[in-house]
């Protein structure tokens, strides 16, 4: 069955998830041609393994704090903090505490 995403125009309330954040998970809130997100959900000391895409991403940290990790360096995400990168970025997340992030990944070609 395919996941349901939000249609062009639908307003959708992105809010901290509080009490309900240690029994969530990862889900999908748009996809279409040109543009993925995503609110990821990353439990205290869990990883998601270090991957890459091909379009450019964005996080925000919603609620708790997470590692992102990069080629050299670490960075801790609290509420509020904004992080680029770009696209073929090795990176991988860590939960410093139970944590949810709005993920966005640019599906776009890129163009020379």
């Amino acid at each position: 069955m395919a996941l349901q995403h939000t249609p062009s125009s639908e307003v959708v309330r992105i809010t901290p998830l509080g009490s309900a954040l240690p029994g969530a998970v990862t889900s999908a809130i748009l996809k279409a041609d040109e543009l993925e997100v995503i609110r990821v959900v990353v439990p205290r000391g869990k990883t998601l393994p270090q991957h890459q895409v091909p379009g450019e991403i964005t996080l925000l940290c919603i609620e708790g704090e997470a590692d992102l990790q990069t080629p050299g360096a670490v960075q801790q995400l609290g509420p509020g903090d904004f992080v680029h990168l770009r696209g073929g970025t090795p990176h991988a997340l860590t939960g410093r505490s139970d944590a949810s992030l709005l993920l966005t990944i640019s599906l776009a070609a890129r163009t020379a």
